[in-house]
């Protein structure tokens, strides 16, 4: 326990200035009422909360008590506990070894609690870690979303691929809870596990059935497929326009001549966009190999490129100026001489929610 203390909000909204420290005991500075003690603050003195409070990454979880209700002497009794949790997103990095014994750097950005029990095993090319999480009901319904990102070199071709299959603790995650993207960063791939308030009931009711005694922790795996499903998707940091990509031949080889075919959508409406202007962008080793600027008069077109002897290796798929704007989307791709294989990336937002109590004039305890 971090503090535990009462509060009075006249106007039923209560206002904590936090100065988080690495150690020591947690105290709070204001104004206190003669009653129960409560702290409240005033125009010349704000309730202050200094100690280890947000001083580091993690779930923190919330209990809030009302004690009075319209005025500081009605005190009530047995109204129950109000839950929530505030995450402060940790940022992990683990040093491991591909199979030729090299080191690669992966990351882990957790917006829910720290994980620990990271591996990668460079012989099933499988990344797993672990998590710790409450299954129980109540937890389960005050929680939107659980996100974990999982980051690595896009130059670390073994993990590089054109999908990836997700699990939690045995149990296969649906596609949509596995997401790609190589447009937040120049350097690094993100792959986003989102599980949403239905997956989290699905795994519980799964993991039930299969008798498990006792529902403890989350344990990702993340396993690299080289299975490719067009039409590859991409969005606009602003998400408001999708971009499909489909090409042929499927295996893209250099000395091949290869078709890349593009459509462009409302991203919220799926509607075709007609008359949309594009630059099409080929980079490679951060230099730009190819650039074709047109307009998708009907919503779709085409670009024919082929790759030389010399051009393999990781490639960027770059979209930029759509419709004359700023707005811009990017797909990965590696070319390999032996085999040719491209990713896709879906520019994915997490949303984090705010829970206010209000009531006039009320005591409560944090």
């Amino acid at each position: 326990m971090i503090f535990r203390n009462y509060f009075f909000a006249a106007d039923g909204i209560i206002n904590i200035k936090v100065s988080p420290t690495t150690n020591g005991s947690t105290t709070i500075t204001g104004e206190k009422d003669n009653l129960l003690g409560a702290w409240y603050e005033t125009d010349s003195k704000p309730i202050e909360l200094t100690g280890p409070v947000f001083s580091s990454g993690g779930l923190y979880h919330f209990e809030i008590e009302i004690r009075t209700i319209d005025k500081p002497t009605n005190i009530v009794e047995n109204l129950g506990i109000q839950v929530t949790d505030i995450t402060i997103p940790t940022n992990q990095k683990f040093n491991e070894k591909t199979e030729d014994g090299e080191d690669v750097m992966f990351g882990i950005k957790s917006y829910y609690d720290k994980i620990s029990n990271f591996d990668y095993d460079s012989n099933s090319n499988i990344v797993s870690f672990e998590m710790p999480f409450d299954w129980s009901e109540q937890n389960i319904l005050h929680v939107p979303v659980v996100h974990e990102e999982v980051h690595f070199p896009k130059k670390f071709s073994n993990f590089f691929v054109p999908s990836y299959t997700g699990k939690v603790n045995g149990i296969d995650l649906f596609k949509s809870s596995i997401t790609i993207d190589d447009y937040s960063d120049e350097n690094e791939r993100i792959i986003h596990f989102i599980l949403s308030q239905d997956n989290l009931k699905f795994l519980k009711q799964v993991q039930q059935k299969a008798g498990v005694d006792k529902l403890e922790n989350m344990k990702f795996t993340l396993e690299a497929s080289y299975n490719v499903v067009f039409p590859m998707v991409a969005m606009t940091k602003n998400e408001e326009i999708q971009v499909d990509l489909s090409w042929d031949p499927t295996i893209i080889e250099p000395g091949k001549d290869t078709k890349f075919i593009f459509t462009f959508r409302n991203a919220k409406t799926g509607e075709t966009l007609r008359n949309t202007s594009y630059d099409f962008i080929i980079i490679q080793n951060e230099k730009q190999i190819y650039e074709k600027s047109g307009n998708a008069r009907v919503g779709g077109d085409y670009a024919d490129y082929k790759f030389s002897e010399g051009q393999s290796g990781h490639t960027q798929i770059r979209f930029e100026k759509l419709k004359g704007t700023d707005m811009s989307t990017e797909f990965g791709l590696m070319v390999v001489p032996e085999f040719g294989s491209i990713v896709f990336v879906i520019f994915t937002i997490a949303m984090s929610s705010i829970l206010i109590i209000r009531r006039n004039s009320s005591v409560f305890r944090i």
